[in-house]
């Protein structure tokens, strides 16, 4: 028997609405939207870079924690409904994780988090279009799609299609022009300056 929503949730109410189906779910207008399951290689290559990631910020003593899979409060108008993402990989400010840590509500992102990593699946405009223009509505300062299998269409990843990471930054409200990584390219990363990564090396973590 599964649980069903009869009035729209607030994303403190969905974080902890439960259909008992085992499914993930995102937030929209208040009414929880199931998921689709990712690949294997979707899934290695998410927790493969989150746990480089979190070393490399212990190891260089940057404020950041990265997580895989937490839900993320998207920016509203007044008057509608809230909203949420289940992104692939979230970097938290190391202070609000601790304050987190204090508290027994859900670990996810109540405010914005500095960045947001999503790996690209069949419904890559998603990453492109949609999830772009909310997380820089949002303030996310810096937004990597990583598409390791050459999902997008050619106007992001060129032609013919390969593998690319493409970065935007956020510079007042906007995000500047994307920068784009292939093969060799060592990555540019403001949260994570002078990070020793190619884009071959990230994609190889789907492998």
């Amino acid at each position: 028997m599964y649980a069903t929503v009869t009035q729209p949730l607030t994303f403190e109410e969905f974080l902890a609405w439960d259909d008992g189906s085992g499914r993930e779910f995102e937030l929209l207008d208040g009414i929880p939207v199931p998921l689709s399951e990712p690949n294997a290689n979707h899934e290695d290559l998410i927790q493969r870079l989150c746990a480089y990631l979190e070393n490399h910020c212990q190891e260089n003593d940057l404020p950041y924690v990265s997580r895989q899979s937490k839900q993320i409060r998207l920016k509203i108008a007044p008057g509608e409904k809230e909203k949420s993402r289940k992104a692939d990989i979230v970097i938290f400010a190391r202070v609000e994780w601790q304050r987190m840590k204090t508290l027994s509500s859900s670990a996810a992102a109540y405010i914005p988090p500095p960045g947001i990593i999503e790996v690209v699946s069949n419904n890559w405009k998603d990453d492109y279009l949609t999830k772009l223009a909310e997380y820089e509505d949002l303030g996310v300062f810096e937004y990597i799609i990583v598409d390791y299998a050459a999902f997008g269409g050619i106007r992001f990843i060129g032609s013919p299609k390969q593998p690319t990471i493409t970065i935007y930054q956020l510079e007042g409200a906007e995000y500047l022009p994307p920068k784009v990584f292939r093969g060799q390219d060592r990555i540019d990363s403001r949260l994570f300056p002078n990070i020793p990564l190619t884009a071959e090396q990230i994609f190889t973590m789907s492998r």
